[in-house]
């Protein structure tokens, strides 16, 4: 892109050019002529809302608001991106603590108080890596490469010399050498199925591809089941252009797939933050504090237990012709031209070794804080990771660049005499890729405090995947400042339509925050702030995440290519992070939280007939958090119609609501956490399922319990599943006593 390679040298180069400042958006070249037709008409279409906007809320917070969509630029998202992914910067290493300099200076040239956090944590790196399929079937012997090869004419080959060896991060060291047994996807109901076929995967390499559930918990499953190693490819049927294959098939720079070399890399740790310090929170190098010796981790859950490597989709073609045994059902199979699968075991061999390097390494969290001016004891946080596995232009620095894209329109905000009602502060994690580190020691060290100040967490990952619209996920009681903001933003994609006409087609419109999924797991889960995170298009459009070809090419011309859905998102992220700050009442609407919950609670109402159970406390405590919510929201729409008195009995009713309608989601919390999982402390519909570590169960605690009891049907397994109906029960029902705001 022309207009991108005047901001900054190529990835090779040494220097960044000063970023542009934009204060109106430049359509860069790109999408060519209806590209930017559909550029044009995205900015008339801002114009039409912002004047309507200003028409129907004529109060300073709205018109600043107004101000605030105006203020969007591509270009500048398109060179902080170009800035951002010059080089790979992996946590720890000397790029990615350029990338913290870089992020501290944007922050500190807009004027606002920012500093780097430090903490020395346990990251994991290869130190050696070799595969070998031994001669079967007539075939000899094949030691494979494992790299990613660059293309012809790429303009990053230089700068791809200093991406990592593929591998995953935490794999326990060995050497393995036995048969190979094809699992799928790697879930326990395929380990359950080869074993129903007779194929014994204990002491054999497990592969696996890429697919429905994370790598960490492909692993896991794979060593529950016996297997002494593991190995994950990217299968060309999902990650290389569908199931067409051969000369009809094209790949990146050509099309938007995954090349054959290709390789996911990942982590295998099952825990979050820093591993040395589990539950508690780190510190800088040279400070001391607790931590767990090698020998504990060795011995830990929370790591793999087994040596594992990720593949690309041509060594794992290589692999399965060599595999002989039965034919593999018809949905394990691959695409087109793919060899035929077969589960094993062998006669295809392989020697595994890996050998990491787990190492204290020091980590930058970078945070710009916007005081309050009524209230700066009150947070609403922006935040996104920084740390990639390789270039990161779209995980994560396409958010990074959206949210240095908003800290650069609010900087504007402030010269013309904006200041928020609540402090606003923007962090850039560190370490995110590994284990969720940066954010979640940031999280640990400062908990009692986040705990009674924290209005809500706003993540943004990944901010564009390509197209598809805007794809939210929060918690309920953020549903409807979601649908207001995005009522506000044309759609990049669809300029006569909004963000929200283009959302409320996707059923459900907005999803919920799942799991460990990335930075907002320490903030809802450990805590019980409320949170989101969001993305525009969709994930099946990104093929090549966390892969080499991950880089700003593949924005240019597939993710973006004119930058509006990144300045779509600032827009629609930073449009909710102002309200939050700057109006007089919170905006929080619980009812929908409760009518969620008793929906939730039918389909485990299901799932329980003719169990030894009884569902009564909770669908009573689900009944109170209703009511109490209903009188809350009669209060605040009360409040608003008395917001010209200005009294002091009405400004500590005002924050007396407030209160309340911040603290409810910490009462969804447990101190002692889920069962087996205590760093998890939120009871309701958020924690992961402890089968798939980014997904997410409707009453977790209440799902794992009864799966443990069809299995036992012991009379303990069932007073073990009532004691967590019981323990959800009283999380709701102190929800419920928060919202209310009396006393027993």
């Amino acid at each position: 892109m022309a207009a991108a390679a005047a901001m900054a040298t190529s990835r090779g180069g040494k220097q960044r050019q000063p970023l542009l400042q934009s204060p109106t958006p430049a359509a860069p070249n790109g999408g060519g002529a209806a590209g930017r037709r559909r550029f044009l008409a995205f900015l008339a279409v801002t114009a039409a809302l912002v004047a309507s906007y200003q028409l129907l809320e004529p109060t300073d917070s709205s018109r600043y608001r107004a101000l605030f969509l105006t203020l969007g630029s591509n270009a500048t998202a398109a060179a902080h991106l170009r800035a951002l992914t010059l080089r790979p910067h992996v946590a720890g290493t000397e790029a990615n603590a350029a990338a913290a300099r870089y992020v501290l200076h944007a922050f500190s040239s807009l004027s606002f108080p920012a500093h780097i956090t430090p903490y020395s944590v346990l990251l994991s790196y290869p130190a050696h890596r070799s595969l070998t399929l031994a001669a079967a079937r007539g075939l000899a012997a094949k030691p494979f490469s494992l790299v990613q090869e660059t293309y012809n004419g790429d303009p990053f080959a230089e700068a791809s010399a200093e991406v990592i060896p593929t591998y995953f991060a935490y794999s326990a060291s060995g050497s393995v050498a036995a048969e190979v047994v094809y699992a799928n996807y790697g879930h326990n109901e395929d380990y359950a199925y080869l074993a129903s076929r007779g194929v014994d995967v204990a002491g054999k390499v497990a592969l696996v591809r890429y697919g429905d559930i994370h790598c960490e918990d492909m692993v896991r499953n794979a060593r529950a089941a016996g297997a002494a190693a593991a190995i994950v490819y990217t299968d060309a049927k999902d990650f290389g252009g569908g199931a067409t294959r051969g000369a009809k098939r094209k790949w990146f720079p050509d099309a938007r797939w995954l090349p054959p070399t290709g390789v996911q890399v990942g982590t295998l740790y099952y825990g979050n933050g820093d591993p040395t310090t589990p539950m508690w929170p780190s510190c800088a190098a040279g400070d001391d504090c607790e931590r767990l010796s090698a020998e504990d981790l060795s011995g830990s859950e929370a790591m793999p237990g087994i040596p594992a490597l990720p593949v690309s989709a041509r060594d794992g073609d290589t692999i399965l012709k060599a595999m002989g045994g039965d034919v593999a059902p018809p949905k394990w199979q691959g695409g087109e031209d793919a060899p035929v699968y077969r589960l094993g075991p062998g006669p295809a061999v392989l020697n595994l070794t890996y050998i990491g390097n787990e190492t204290l390494a020091t980590i930058e969290n970078v945070y710009a804080v916007i005081q309050g001016k009524e209230e700066p004891d009150r947070y609403v946080i922006i935040g996104n990771h920084r740390d990639a596995w390789t270039f990161g232009a779209i995980d994560p620095n396409s958010g990074t660049a959206a949210m240095l894209e908003i800290a650069e329109r609010l900087s504007k905000l402030q010269a013309k005499g904006w200041r928020p009602r609540r402090t606003i502060i923007l962090c850039s994690w560190d370490a995110e890729e590994f284990a969720l580190i940066g954010s979640t020691e940031w999280v640990e060290e400062n908990m009692d405090t986040l705990a009674s100040r924290a209005i809500a967490y706003l993540n943004v990952d990944i901010s564009v995947f390509g197209p598809g619209g805007l794809k939210p996920r929060a918690t309920p009681q953020l549903d409807e400042l979601i649908k207001e903001a995005s009522k506000m933003v044309p759609d990049p994609d669809e300029p006569s339509q909004t963000l929200y006409d283009t959302m409320m087609r996707h059923h459900p419109p907005i999803t919920r925050v799942a799991g460990a999924g990335t930075d907002f797991a320490a903030f809802l889960q450990h805590i019980g702030v409320p949170s989101l995170d969001m993305s525009y298009g969709l994930f099946e459009e990104y093929p090549v995440y966390h892969s080499l070809y991950d880089d700003y090419v593949w924005v240019e011309r597939f993710g973006d290519p004119l930058f509006h859905r990144h300045v779509a998102v600032a827009s629609v992220w930073g449009l909710i992070a102002l309200k939050l700050a700057d109006d007089e009442i919170i905006p929080f609407n619980y009812v929908s939280y409760a009518s969620e919950l008793e929906e939730c609670t039918k389909d485990i109402a299901e799932k329980c007939k003719g169990f030894p159970v009884t569902l009564s406390p909770l669908q009573k405590s689900i009944k109170q958090l209703e009511s109490a919510a209903t009188k809350i929201h009669q209060e605040k729409l009360l409040q608003a119609e008395n917001w010209s008195l200005k009294t002091r009995q009405y400004t500590l009713k005002v924050r007396e609501i407030n209160d309340r309608l911040m603290m409810a989601e910490r009462a969804f919390t447990n101190r002692e956490g889920l069962a087996g999982r205590p760093w998890y402390k939120h009871m309701q519909i958020y924690a992961s399922s402890d089968q798939d570590d980014w997904g997410t169960k409707a009453f977790p605690g209440i799902v794992s319990a009864m799966d443990k009891a069809k299995k036992s049907n012991t009379t303990e397994s069932w007073r073990s599943l009532q004691h967590e109906i019981y323990r959800v029960a009283r999380a709701v029902s102190k929800a419920s006593a928060v919202l209310d705001g009396g006393l027993t």
